[in-house]
């Protein structure tokens, strides 16, 4: 652990005084949309992203991913509890029979991705699988989330996880082969999940970016319930900014412009817009500076 710290701490000295913010980044970050917005409401229809794996979301704000092989298939995050159903439908509509989903992942514990991971559990009989510091969260119904005040309303169902995993694991069912890489600081087990994926003939790097936006309305530097979440997020920007990928995903639409691209897929269906590795480093590298900013104004 001390190794790591001071890993930590020389990546946060590195960052403040050695990056040139203007040059970092091409264009803003993208903008989470409102509550009354319709990425967050309307139902779309499922679709393939790229050989195997397959848009299984209610809407394009919250993101499903099913990855299909011959001996059964995974499941990215389950999401609200009220939009299995509608996961459910997506999946047969794509001719996936739901309950030969093998192993359900998680990308982070909030409610908006694990809410509705006990009932998706019941309905396929899958294992679950989270990082030891979300499923303790997950499987407290979001008591321990760091976010919760005491005596706050928190009405998640908690669920159960079959099986911890460790940072570099790989979770394998069939030809499906998919790694977890541990990137902390929106919650402390904060999970990005990488694969490959073929097309015409072409190996492309496949990775399911956790979330790595600085949760509002809290402190980032000194949070009494998670102290080392600065140390976390720079860790977790380093090994981002080196992570290989052709295909972004994400665990919400808005991070990877889904509702633009679903747009520009209909005038040319035939190019793959989600091989898009500068939209990655745009999004890690504007995260970065926002994190940086926000840490210069609290810790002076």
């Amino acid at each position: 652990m001390k190794i790591r710290e001071l890993c930590c701490h020389f990546i946060l000295i590195n960052l403040i005084f050695f990056i040139n913010y203007q040059q970092s980044v091409a264009q803003g970050l993208p903008i989470n949309p409102a509550d009354e917005d319709p990425q967050r409401h309307v139902l779309i229809e499922p679709f393939r992203i790229v050989d195997n794996i397959y848009y299984v979301g209610a809407t394009v704000n919250h993101s499903a991913y099913l990855l299909v092989s011959d001996a059964g298939h995974v499941l990215v995050d389950a999401t609200y509890e009220r939009l299995v159903p509608n996961i459910i439908q997506n999946i047969k509509k794509l001719g996936f029979n739901p309950r030969d989903i093998q192993v359900i992942v998680s990308n982070h514990a909030h409610p908006d991705h694990v809410e509705g991971l006990a009932e998706m559990r019941e309905y396929t009989g899958a294992t679950t699988v989270a990082s030891a510091l979300d499923a303790e969260v997950i499987e407290s119904g979001g008591k321990l989330d760091f976010r919760v005040r005491q005596g706050d309303p928190w009405p998640w169902r908690p669920a159960t996880i079959d099986r911890i995993i460790e940072d570099g694991e790989v979770i394998e069912v069939g030809d499906i082969s998919l790694t977890a890489h541990i990137t902390a600081g929106h919650t402390r087990g904060c999970t990005t999940w990488t694969t490959t994926a073929k097309e015409a003939g072409r190996q492309l790097d496949v990775v399911v970016m956790c979330a790595i936006r600085i949760n509002t309305s809290m402190p980032l530097v000194n949070h009494p319930r998670y102290p080392t979440m600065p140390q976390d997020l720079a860790y977790s920007f380093a090994r981002l900014k080196i992570m290989p990928v052709d295909i972004f995903l994400g665990p919400h639409g808005w991070i990877f412009g889904l509702q633009d691209k679903l747009e520009r897929l209909k005038g040319n269906p035939a190019k793959n817009i989600f091989i898009d590795p500068l939209g990655f480093r745009n999004y890690v590298l504007g995260r970065e500076r926002e994190f940086l900013e926000i840490f210069r104004e609290e810790l002076y």
